[in-house]
């Protein structure tokens, strides 16, 4: 029995000792006490959305592809494609057809910049610095956070350009 309780007392005090040591995340995450950024900073993978095109279908086909990078210094990465977009017939992006770059546009989105976050109102805001669109070059784009935790993020786009509601939802890479 002595030895069961030094055995227990040491495995305290050894934790103990270790704790101030511990990345500042892990021990947020178990206390449930991480924030907003903390929980976000990473990289996402494109799921879904719920964008429809004019005729129903989704607006980023059925097998969609896109990675959404979040990090620590405040910068943000995002991309989404659809992953039915027609390959070029020469090969060669810089010849590619009217009819081919209207469907290589209309099925690519790409942007990065900077972001902000309102905890209490759990909202990532961008500052756009560069887009596959560029007229949301410059522009600050708000996105409502629905859904957060340690493998799944949804945000909605209260009006995305067609003036719709749209909700994106990303699972996290490991």
């Amino acid at each position: 029995m002595k030895l069961l309780r030094r055995l227990f007392l040491g495995l305290a005090v050894g934790t103990a000792a270790l704790l101030p040591a511990a990345p500042r995340f892990a021990l947020a995450q178990a206390t449930g006490q991480s924030s907003l950024k903390e929980q976000l900073v990473g990289t996402w993978s494109f799921i879904s959305s719920n964008a429809r095109r004019p005729d129903g279908t989704p607006f980023w086909g059925e097998n969609p592809r896109g990675m959404f990078i979040i990090t620590e210094s405040g910068h943000f990465s995002w991309q989404v494609f659809r992953s039915d977009r027609p390959r070029l017939a020469s090969n060669n992006r810089l010849s590619a057809t009217a009819d081919e770059l209207k469907a290589i546009n209309q099925g690519t989105l790409a942007y990065f910049g900077t972001y902000s976050l309102d905890e209490a109102e759990k909202t990532i805001t961008f500052r756009t610095l560069a887009s596959t669109y560029p007229n949301s070059e410059g522009e600050i784009i708000k996105r409502v956070i629905t859904k957060l935790s340690p493998d799944e993020l949804i945000y909605s786009n209260p009006a995305n350009t067609l003036g719709n509601q749209v909700e994106a939802r990303w699972k996290r890479l490991r």
